[in-house]
């Protein structure tokens, strides 16, 4: 296989870019999913010392909440001055 794309790269020169465009995206795309299945990342917490990281929050912490299916009734125009 790699003998046949040197073969097309020396008859059609214009294939180079794509055949090295290819091989990055590839390779992105590789290193992306080992990434993705060495673990999570994002969602570690220490479970010796707090285990329970939302119980010590504030009663006034404003949570950042986005509603899927908001109803016209509920939006609130401001008048126009």
């Amino acid at each position: 296989m790699i003998k046949t794309l040197v073969e097309q790269a020396r008859r059609y020169p214009g294939l180079i870019p794509q055949f090295f465009f290819l091989g990055m995206g590839l390779t992105g795309a590789t290193f992306y999913l080992i990434r993705l299945a060495r673990g999570p990342h994002v969602t570690m917490w220490d479970k010796k010392n707090n285990p329970e990281p939302w119980n010590k929050l504030d009663p006034t912490y404003q949570y950042k909440r986005k509603e899927r299916f908001l109803s016209a009734s509920r939006l609130r125009r401001s008048p126009v001055e």
